[in-house]
């Protein structure tokens, strides 16, 4: 210890030489590249992401861990006690017999006396009429 004290001491009286300005000059310009060139912090996505998480997650980890726990087993119950989906309970009905084809048959029939003859769609639609001016100055102008 007693050495590094002296060497210390040493370098303490021993004067401060300016740098040349040539050396200046280049750091300073690498400096400024450095920094113009890319200023979003390096590392991947992965990387980004944790630290992100991270300063989020930080102030109360143990918190942050119950909750996803939590959640973790709603997913699981709600999984668990779910019931079959519609369309598996309709494969598996048996198609209609051939009585319910012919009440359908017979259903279709009294609906089609009822309602009466389907018009079309293209009889029923207007014939499009021709562009109207639309302000009182267009005909003053077309006049003049």
């Amino acid at each position: 210890m007693n050495d590094e004290d002296q060497f210390e001491k040493r370098l303490q009286g021993q004067p401060q030489r300016p740098v040349p300005p040539a050396w200046r000059e280049g750091i300073l310009s690498a400096a400024r590249e450095a920094t113009s060139r890319d200023p979003s912090p390096k590392g991947s996505l992965l990387s980004r992401l944790n630290s992100m998480l991270s300063t989020v997650f930080w102030p109360h980890p143990k918190a942050w861990a119950g909750l996803a726990a939590i959640w973790v087993l709603i997913l699981g119950l709600n999984l668990a006690t779910r019931e079959p989906s519609q369309p598996e309970v309709a494969r598996q009905a048996a198609p209609p017999s051939p009585q319910m084809r012919e009440m359908l048959q017979q259903q279709e029939q009294l609906f089609a006396e009822l309602v009466g003859p389907i018009e079309r769609l293209e009889t029923r639609r207007p014939k499009p009429v021709a562009p109207q001016p639309r302000s009182q100055r267009r005909e003053d102008f077309v006049k003049a």
